[in-house]
């Protein structure tokens, strides 16, 4: 049986190039919808550049932390794959 951490990262190794999700849908997908705090937590311990953790936002829209740079680089990041930002 996968631990939540193994659900919360094979879920955002799928996140395509150019999109996000928010911590509640992580949260939601994964079959934890009262989670999405514990998603972030989750992320915020990934060091393993194969699970894209900056594709993953906050609900309001806005980009939540980034433990490779903060959110200046994670919008970055969202800028050059194309995705739609807003800070």
């Amino acid at each position: 049986m996968k631990t939540f951490t193994q659900k919360v990262y094979d879920f955002v190794r799928k996140i395509p190039k150019g999109e996000t999700v928010t911590y509640k849908e992580v949260a939601q997908k994964i079959g934890h919808p009262n989670a999405s705090r514990a998603v972030g937590t989750v992320l915020s311990k990934n060091y393993d550049l194969k699970i894209p953790c900056h594709r993953v936002i906050r609900s309001d829209g806005k980009m939540g932390g980034y433990n490779r740079g903060g959110s200046k680089t994670k919008i970055k990041l969202l800028e050059h794959e194309k995705s739609v930002v807003t800070p």
